[in-house]
């Protein structure tokens, strides 16, 4: 087994748990994986640290990778050249669940869905001895969980290109939301990112259902390889007769070729044209599971979002400040930006994923929107602002805290701060949920 994160930790407990041995390999030493370790002392692991020999294949029938290794890692090349089982947490899960999975997967608003659905559910639910369980790319592996599931219950699945390029299970529910380039540093090409995005579909069954982003063309141009049942959702109504969408100001559920008001678009919470489109995604997955209509209008009208997702942290001196760390390329920032009709102190940067800025600035670069640019990335956005416009201002940081620093003095009462980076945060931080904790503390200390 290879890689000793989140999900590897799942991995390992439930492969000793159906009696496997377990040998973890891991490039990191035991001293820095002295807290995941400590966590599995009640098990019987073999640990290989500091690399991963092909040695160990030797004798092994499979091999197991956690969500953030490569798929291409040598030893994995290795082990498919020897016929070995190379699989993750999310296949082992979809082979021995017992309930009925909707499985999410998009370049973003993955996790803004998850939690509607899993909301809806629990609000439909109320009263009732059903559970619904969130988990895959969100929060905790479903792999811990498996034995405490009832056959009534649901499972709520985000899964990422990462997770899905190695599986050969596909929900009963399976939902693409949108294809923008992504993780290409990753994958390698557009191509090969679309391809693990497609698997999500590849397994599917007569009696399965797929949910298509039909404002996507390319999403929507996947609509020739469903297996089972297609739906979509989208602000226009295409006809379909199971799908979600706009009518005068209203969202609207058809399922079966009947129609049912929601909720108005007046009346949800979240901002952001992305939002309502995730908005309306949940509420297909939703009605084809048979959840209750009225628990995705309460859901619609009351969930104020994730965390790090256009979450609003404070206001200060007439100046609203939020947190949309998440956008880890320039489409989700440009999808932020977006989302208000106020001026903006946009902060781009961090650790560049050789994504195309052009279109970004195309779009932002016209709008009443300020640049503070930080992190290793900065100066590549720059080069791109300046191809459009050479004389736009442009502030520069070192770092996030200087980033928030130099926005406070740009920002007037009426404006609008905006984290939304376009980047990674492995420049100066583990991940985008670190960055924008700091963020926020940055900003609740002004």
């Amino acid at each position: 087994m290879i890689g000793l994160a989140r999900q590897g930790k799942a991995l390992a407990r439930y492969l000793v748990q159906q009696g496997a041995h377990v040998v973890v390999s891991d490039v990191k030493s035991a001293n820095e994986l002295q807290a995941e370790m400590g966590e599995l002392t009640d098990l019987e692991i073999a640990y290989e640290l500091g690399g991963h020999p092909l040695t160990l294949l030797e004798g092994s029938d499979a091999l197991f990778l956690s969500g953030g290794v490569p798929a291409d890692l040598p030893i994995a090349l290795a082990a498919r050249e020897r016929g070995m089982l190379v699989a993750n947490d999310a296949q082992l899960f979809l082979e021995a669940c017992p309930v009925m999975v909707i499985g999410i997967t998009g370049s973003a608003g993955k996790t803004t869905t998850a939690s509607l659905v899993a909301h809806m559910a629990e609000t439909s639910f109320k009263g009732l001895a059903r559970q619904v369980w969130l988990g895959g790319n969100i929060g905790r592996p479903l792999l811990i969980d498996l034995n405490q599931m009832g056959n009534e219950d649901l499972a709520v699945m985000e899964l990422s290109s990462f997770q899905l390029e190695l599986m050969t299970s596909s929900p009963h529910y399976a939902a693409v939301l949108n294809l923008t380039p992504d993780h290409l540093d990753r994958h390698g090409s557009m191509e090969k990112y679309s391809a693990a995005k497609q698997r999500i579909l590849e397994n599917q069954h007569a009696g399965d259902w797929a949910v298509l982003g039909h404002e996507d063309p390319r999403v929507w141009s996947w609509r020739e390889l469903v297996r089972g049942q297609l739906a979509s959702f989208g602000r226009s109504d295409i006809g379909l007769q199971d799908s979600a969408f706009l009518q005068d100001g209203d969202i609207i559920l058809r399922i079966g070729g009947t129609s049912e008001r929601v909720c108005g678009v007046d009346q949800i919470q979240l901002r952001g044209q992305h939002n309502l489109l995730n908005i309306l995604a949940a509420c297909v997955l939703s009605g084809l599971a048979g959840l209750d209509p009225r628990a995705m209008e309460q859901v619609a009208r009351t969930f104020k979002g994730v965390p790090h997702r256009l979450e609003f942290v404070r206001e200060l001196n007439g100046v609203s400040w939020y947190n949309d760390s998440i956008a880890t390329t320039p489409e989700r920032a440009l999808a932020a930006v977006r989302s208000f009709e106020e001026p903006i102190v946009l902060l781009l940067g961090g650790h560049d994923k050789e994504l195309p800025w052009a279109d970004f600035l195309h779009q932002v670069l016209g709008r009443n929107v300020r640049l503070v640019l930080f992190g290793e990335a900065g100066t590549k956005i720059e080069t791109a602002v300046r191809s459009f416009d050479k004389n736009a201002v442009i502030e520069h940081a070192s770092s996030l805290e200087q980033a928030v620093a130099l926005a406070a003095q740009a920002a007037e009462p009426g404006m609008v701060v905006l984290l939304s980076p376009g980047c990674t945060s492995f420049d100066e931080f583990s991940n985008y949920e670190a960055r924008g904790m700091r963020f926020n503390a940055l900003v609740n200390a002004l």
